[in-house]
């Protein structure tokens, strides 16, 4: 999948959208854009709180697919998505994936966790990992590479997340992570590079060639993801894994292209979890 061609607003077909929201503000905000509504369903609620509550109750009915934030704030959405009553909370840790389109790099990279946990622990990093892994499969990978990343590609007490890739790489060993080819810790040039790794002296599957890439941190994550849309001009969708659906969870910054990418990329997921169900 790539992302590169120019994408304009209009219907594509991807999803049916389900409104939800206060109904006289999104009819006048449709007017505004000069959009026509059609006969998309509007479910009419007070505010974003109560938007977000009543998507959650939508999913919960099955009568929806795939959650998408629209304009309220993302605290709001996910506050709602992690309620342990009502909400949309599985046994699996809630995570954030980009998928970066980079020219480049050879293919799609999964960028993860660069949006929800800030300083995951070790246990925390199975599940996020888990999830990407999951993710791209859905998207047709058979088996993804992923490279955990670190600022050295040797294991060191003195760098905790050099620790933490260490373990991964033994857990997906003893089948505590599933479905995917681990190797860490890996520096960024390793990691994206086979020359860098093989001038290292590194001899890895994975080096030069990752389909996913395991930040140490949210801080790492999110400041890479931004550093390849802005400064390698990289497309990217995102989207958030581990609760019952796929979570579009879009930025006031996001092109169009994005948010339609994002909306592809929750398709294509929806889709794999309706076969395994």
């Amino acid at each position: 999948m790539h992302f590169r061609e120019q994408w304009k607003p209009g219907n594509r077909g991807l999803i049916v959208p389900i409104l939800v929201g206060p109904q006289k503000a999104i009819e006048e905000t449709a007017a505004e854009a000069g959009i026509d509504l059609g006969n998309s369903q509007i479910v009419d609620v007070p505010d974003s709180r109560a938007s977000a509550a009543k998507a959650v109750e939508l999913v919960r009915e099955a009568k929806a697919e795939i959650l998408m934030k629209g304009s309220l704030h993302t605290d709001e959405l996910m506050s709602a998505i992690v309620s342990k009553e009502k909400g949309l909370r599985t046994n699996r840790r809630i995570s954030h994936a980009f998928l970066m389109d980079v020219p480049t790099y050879h293919k799609v990279l999964v960028i993860t966790d660069a949006a929800i946990n800030i300083a995951p622990t070790l246990e925390d990093k199975v599940d996020i990992v888990q999830n990407a892994i999951d993710l791209a499969i859905s998207l047709g990978r058979e088996l993804p590479k992923v490279a955990i990343l670190a600022a050295v590609e040797t294991v060191t007490s003195k760098m905790p997340a050099t620790l933490d890739a260490a373990s991964l790489c033994k857990m997906a060993e003893r089948g505590q992570i599933k479905g995917g080819i681990l190797d860490g810790p890996l520096a960024f040039d390793n990691a994206i590079s086979k020359q860098a790794a093989e001038t290292k002296g590194i001899k890895s599957e994975v080096a030069g060639d990752p389909d996913i890439l395991l930040a140490p941190d949210l801080e790492a994550g999110n400041i890479l993801a931004k550093q390849l849309s802005f400064l390698a001009n990289a497309d990217g969708a995102g989207m958030v894994l581990g609760a019952r659906v796929p979570v579009i969870l879009t930025s006031r910054a996001d092109s169009v292209r994005s948010r339609i990418a994002s909306c592809a990329v929750a398709a294509l997921v929806a889709h794999a979890r309706r076969k395994a169900l």
